[in-house]
């Protein structure tokens, strides 16, 4: 099992407070979501916008990444291909 990120996209929901991205395992699509209370542990000056959550997430992209590989690896063998990154992922 191999993660790459090559796709430097992300977005951000309103309504569930979060910031996700996409890992590909050779051809398949790996879902993200990185919660509100991940990046402000991550970064506490976060500010509660848009632009907030997302310069949060580009400033701790490679911690991201790599709490991402971590909680692929546990869950991927199950058939799982969409995960919520929360504090404790961290």
């Amino acid at each position: 099992m191999t993660l790459h990120f090559p796709n430097p996209s992300r977005s951000f929901d309103s309504i569930k407070k979060r910031v996700s991205f996409w890992g590909y395992d050779s051809v398949i699509e790996v879902s993200f979501s990185v919660e509100k209370s991940a990046l402000l542990k991550l970064y506490p000056s976060m500010i509660d916008t848009e632009a907030g959550f997302l310069k949060a997430f580009d400033s701790v992209l490679k911690k991201i990444h790599e709490a991402a590989e971590n909680v692929y690896a546990r869950g991927h063998l199950k058939g799982n291909f969409a995960y919520n990154l929360s504090a404790d992922d961290f």
